[in-house]
C-alpha cells in the first residue's frame, strides 16, 4: 500500500489480537506509529514486539471507568499527538436471549458501547484543536440486520452505528471523519462464543473472512482523499446468507 500515513500516530483499542493486531500491523506497514490499546498485558507485549518499534503498547482496561479516562493523556504522553482512532475492542454475547448471563450483558454492552463513546469523546477536542483526524469504529453487520441469535449484541451495534453517523455529522466541519467497517463473521476469538450450530455452519460453507480482511477495509477508509468520507463499509465472506 506504500507510506501513505507516514507520519501518523494511529491508537488502536482491542490491538493485542485479531482485527485490531491485524489493522495496526498495516497502519505500521503504512508508516504510522500506533498506539496498541489493550487490558492484556503480555499479549500485547508480544503483538509489539512481533511489529517493531513503531508499535507502542498502552495497557487499559477499557471497562475500568478511571482507566477508560486515562486514554488520550496516555496516548499523548507516548507518541505526543492523535491522527486516528480506531476504536475497535469488543466482545460478543449470543444464542437465546433468556439464556443469557446478565452480567455478560453488562460487559459486553459497556464495553462495546460505553467505552467507545467515551474514548471517542475524550479525543475529539484533541483532533478539533489540530482541525484534522479520522476515527474508524468496528461496527458490525448486526449493526445492520437483527440477527436472531445475538440480540443484545445485535442491540449494541445499532446503537454504535447511530453513534458514529450522529456523531459524524457533528464533527465534519472541523476536518475529521468519522466511519464505520461492519464485518460478517470473522475468524477470530469472537467466534470462541458464537453458538456451535452457527460456527460449524459458518465453517462448513465458508462463510467466515479474516482480520486482515477488515484491515484492508480499515485502511481504505484512511486513505480516501480528504473530501471523501467512507461513512460505512460492510464487508462480508461472500458465502455468507444474509
Amino acid at each position: 500500500m506504500g507510506m501513505h500515513l507516514q507520519g501518523k500516530v494511529a491508537a488502536v483499542t482491542g490491538a493485542a489480537s485479531g482485527i485490531g493486531l491485524a489493522t495496526a500491523a498495516a497502519m505500521v506497514a503504512a508508516g504510522a506509529r500506533v498506539v496498541m490499546v489493550d487490558r492484556d498485558e503480555q499479549l500485547l507485549a508480544k503483538a509489539c514486539e512481533q511489529l517493531g518499534e513503531a508499535a507502542i503498547p498502552l495497557v487499559i482496561d477499557l471497562l475500568v471507568p478511571d482507566a477508560c479516562a486515562t486514554l488520550m493523556p496516555g496516548i499523548l504522553a507516548v507518541a505526543g499527538q492523535l491522527d486516528i482512532l480506531h476504536a475497535n475492542a469488543g466482545c460478543y454475547v449470543g444464542g437465546e436471549f433468556v439464556e443469557n448471563d446478565v452480567a455478560a450483558i453488562d460487559r459486553m454492552l459497556n464495553l462495546n458501547i460505553n467505552a467507545v463513546v467515551r474514548n471517542v469523546h475524550d479525543v475529539l477536542p484533541h483532533m478539533i484543536d489540530r482541525g484534522q483526524g479520522d476515527i474508524v469504529v468496528t461496527g458490525s453487520v448486526a449493526g445492520h440486520f437483527p440477527v436472531p441469535w445475538e440480540p443484545v449484541y445485535s442491540a449494541s451495534k445499532w446503537a454504535v452505528n447511530g453513534f458514529v453517523q450522529t456523531v459524524r455529522r457533528q464533527v465534519k466541519h472541523h476536518g475529521i471523519r468519522v466511519g464505520a467497517v461492519s464485518p460478517g463473521p470473522v475468524s477470530s476469538a469472537l467466534l470462541a462464543d458464537w453458538p456451535e450450530e452457527n460456527l460449524r455452519k459458518a465453517k462448513e460453507s465458508g462463510s467466515l473472512i479474516e482480520p486482515d480482511d477488515i484491515a484492508d477495509a480499515v485502511m481504505y477508509m484512511l486513505t480516501r482523499p480528504r473530501n471523501v468520507t467512507i461513512r460505512d463499509m460492510i464487508v462480508l465472506p461472500s458465502a455468507f446468507d444474509m
